[in-house]
């Protein structure tokens, strides 16, 4: 992961001293290519146990993690 920010700050450095318009379009133009516009598509059953679970959570029924864990391990037995 250290090699990846490495690259991104030497691309930075180097689009921040540049004033070559056609090069900085072409940066430009290459980000935008490689942006996905996919959208996420759920279908009734996803979408449906998205909203179970934001009815839970205004309801306040929750469980912390710890809590969880302890009735996890009683199934665990």
């Amino acid at each position: 992961m250290k090699t990846i920010n490495i690259v991104k700050n030497r691309l930075i450095d180097k689009i921040m001293v540049t004033n070559n318009e056609q090069l900085l379009i072409a940066i430009d133009s290459i980000f935008n290519s490689t942006q996905t516009k996919d959208k996420l598509f759920l279908d009734s059953h996803q979408i449906e146990m998205l909203m179970m679970s934001e009815n839970d959570i205004q309801q306040g029924n929750l469980i912390s993690e710890t809590d969880l864990r302890k009735e996890d391990d009683k199934w665990m037995i």
